[in-house]
């Protein structure tokens, strides 16, 4: 499925010169607004952290198994793909890509709900809201303004990773009210380039943790026959085993099903322009669907993958154990820091926030490593 691909970007991209970003400044002339986005994110302590973040497994239990950093990684090269395929603003779709996980906890969606449960009072917590204050208020790096100061095109993908949003509740309450300052219209559909990154995030974790899984024996290719789409990828495959090492045979299996995955974004997203009668960028904002999306036959496979991983891999009592363990520490961690946060915590660091809106961000941004150490030291 290649593609000659045109120097111009397509009149459905977003244009290389940004609307501009909250807070002035002059112009590069080495690189786009999108490029220097891209580099902000890649230069912040949030995402170096990354590297010591748990994906699904805690990150002090192996070095061949994926983290936040590694995942991001693989989100960005799938969406690029796609990106260049349709003609669109790359920089901004890698941006996206790179920077969506920023606000994950410690110990995967186990340390997020934990400290959603410690924030129940104070407002919640959400890591996709917590990635919009990481890029706002807490990296601070700049004389003029606190976080990155990122283009208003960016900010618009990071808030609408999974679409327009239609309830502001937890943003009011974890950002304040307003906190855009109406520069942002929420109800509008998100760019492709931001469609691009969602979906990438899926194809990415879907096949990823799936290899994980199997590299771990936490389950054997045999238990994936029911599922559709990887049953014959599996069938034909394993027909090689007498030649070829299990190791070298899933990586195979993993490939094919990116690759088919992507080949099935590309059609149907071909199809749902055609569809939908989209002729040009505002025609994308005011869609009231998602353009970018997998056909009936991928969703269905989607939907298996995630259904089998939960029970399989992220429900495995071997999982469990380590995540329980996760949480009782982020549990324990609130509370103590909460007694003497000064102990702790440079609070003039933060940005007139409520003390308990500073040690969720204070643990938020800890890493796996990080957080257990400071546990023994404590408990």
């Amino acid at each position: 499925m290649q593609k000659k691909i045109d120097n111009k970007l397509s009149g459905l991209a977003v244009p290389i010169q940004s609307k501009g970003r909250f807070f002035k400044e002059k112009k590069n002339s080495l690189r786009n607004d999108f490029q220097r986005d891209r580099d902000r994110i890649i230069h912040s302590t949030a995402f170096r952290r990354l590297k010591h973040k748990t994906q699904v497994f805690v990150n002090n239990t192996g070095d061949h198994f994926r983290t936040r950093i590694t995942h991001s990684l693989e989100v960005s090269q799938i969406a690029r793909t796609l990106s260049k395929y349709f003609n669109l603003n790359e920089d901004l779709c890698e941006t996206i890509s790179l920077a969506h996980d920023l606000g994950h906890t410690p110990f995967g969606h186990a340390g997020e709900d934990a400290l959603n449960t410690c924030m129940k009072k104070y407002g919640g917590f959400d890591h996709n809201i917590q990635t919009l204050r990481i890029i706002t208020i807490l990296e601070n790096r700049y004389y003029n303004f606190r976080g990155l100061n990122l283009s208003k095109e960016t900010l618009d993908g990071l808030i609408k990773h999974n679409g327009p949003v239609k309830d502001l509740t937890k943003i009011n309450k974890i950002l304040g009210k307003n906190f855009f300052k109406k520069k942002i219209n929420f109800s509008l559909n998100s760019s492709l380039e931001a469609q691009i990154a969602s979906i990438s995030d899926d194809i990415a974790y879907n096949s990823h943790d799936l290899e994980d899984g199997l590299k771990s024996n936490l389950f054997k290719l045999s238990h994936l026959n029911d599922i559709p789409i990887l049953n014959k990828i599996i069938t034909k495959h394993v027909k090689k085993s007498k030649k070829f090492s299990t190791d070298l045979i899933i990586r195979q299996i993993i490939r094919e099903i990116i690759n088919q995955m992507v080949k099935d974004v590309i059609f149907t997203t071909k199809k749902n322009l055609k569809f939908y009668k989209i002729k040009n960028l505002n025609d994308i904002y005011k869609a009231k669907n998602k353009i970018v999306s997998f056909s009936n036959k991928m969703q269905k496979f989607d939907r298996k993958i995630k259904k089998f991983l939960k029970q399989k891999m992220y429900f495995h009592r071997e999982v469990i154990s380590k995540t329980n363990y996760g949480k009782k520490i982020i549990i324990k961690l609130f509370s103590k820091i909460k007694s003497n946060p000064k102990q702790y915590i440079n609070i003039k660091k933060y940005n007139n926030s409520n003390i308990e809106r500073i040690i969720c961000d204070y643990i938020a941004g800890m890493t796996d490593r990080y957080a257990i150490n400071l546990y023994n030291q404590i408990k």
